[in-house]
């Protein structure tokens, strides 16, 4: 593997010249950084981002904190964020948190030894203070906006009232909602408030049911929904807080030959490519992961250009879209 003392041994260059081509320092002549460029091309040589980033107080790096890949909504986020990344002229350093408190702080920590020139936080319950340390701009993604210079979240409760009413119109009476939670409050608790205040206003009764963090970090939720199923015979309508709930109460309903549509209506929420993958496709709650990643970097990467890290908050709209596990015909 060629390293930077090739590079310069190809060019007659020192080490020192080279480095400072790399890092942008100082005054280089075009031919010098194209002699640089071309020997390392020659090379295959590819530059450090992390190391370079510990010789500098900053970097172009990024920290992106997930809880875990295994979501759909987790996996498009990070796409989502990569390429906004990439396309102004920045790294990813990605932590995967799988919803450990103490390996969360240890990222954190992490993040400080890299340098990073900002954080997105998609997962944790991280103290105010901890973030303050830092000393970098730190965009949440869906979390606790005061744990970070900006929040970026859709609209949960708008969503939440848009999947209880939808399936009251199909003609859904005995509704139930199911949702995934962690074990500190979350935006999309308001997924429940908007639930349960639109089944209060069309005179419906509330049942809910929550599934703990060992099912939202292992993304298995068959155990509980047997019980939503035994429970609620006559149940037929099911709000799902996300596309992966919804995704396994489709396939909980076949084995119980409960036929979708027909007998039960599943709304699922994020609308995640699973979405299009189950038979029949699921109604779902669109989240805009798109908007919500580029609101985020442009977010960031604005308080890092000023230095600025006062706390803002922005909610983003979401709509239901309409698919075979509520309508015959979508």
């Amino acid at each position: 593997m060629a390293t930077i003392k090739d590079v310069a041994e190809l060019t007659g260059l020192s080490i020192g010249t080279v480095s400072r081509v790399l890092n942008n320092r100082g005054y280089i002549s075009q031919k010098t950084r194209k002699k640089v460029d071309d020997a390392m091309k020659k090379l295959n040589y590819q530059p450090n981002a992390i190391a370079r980033s510990l010789s500098k107080s900053s970097s172009n790096i990024i920290g992106v904190i997930i809880p875990l890949l295994d979501n759909p909504f987790f996996a498009s986020l990070l796409s989502a964020i990569e390429n906004e990344l990439e396309s102004r002229g920045y790294q990813l350093l990605l932590f995967i948190s799988d919803g450990d408190g103490k390996k969360e702080s240890e990222l954190l920590r992490e993040c400080k030894r890299n340098r990073v020139a900002g954080i997105v936080l998609c997962s944790g319950n991280f103290e105010a203070m901890k973030i303050s340390d830092l000393d970098v701009p730190v965009v949440s993604i869906e979390r606790s906006r005061k744990n970070s210079s900006v929040s970026i979240e859709c609209d949960n409760y708008k969503g939440g009232g848009l999947a209880c009413r939808h399936l009251y119109q199909a003609g859904s009476r005995n509704i139930v909602y199911v949702y995934g939670a962690q074990d500190y409050p979350m935006p999309a608790d308001a997924r429940q408030s908007g639930f349960e205040d639109a089944c209060r206003e069309l005179g419906l009764e509330t049942k809910i049911y929550k599934a703990d963090s060992e099912n939202f970090h292992q993304q298995d939720y068959f155990e509980l929904l047997a019980r939503v199923f035994d429970e609620n015979p006559g149940m037929d309508g099911l709000f799902c807080s996300s596309d992966m709930i919804a995704a396994q109460a489709l396939k909980m309903a076949s084995k119980r030959g409960i036929a979708v549509p027909d007998e039960l209506k599943i709304v699922g929420f994020d609308d995640s490519i699973i979405a299009v993958l189950t038979t029949p496709e699921l109604t779902t709650i669109h989240q805009p992961v798109d908007e919500m990643a580029s609101l985020a970097i442009g977010s960031l990467l604005s308080s890092i250009k000023t230095r600025s890290f006062s706390s803002t908050s922005v909610v983003v709209d979401v709509h239901l879209v309409e698919r075979g596990s509520t309508v015959h015909g979508r």
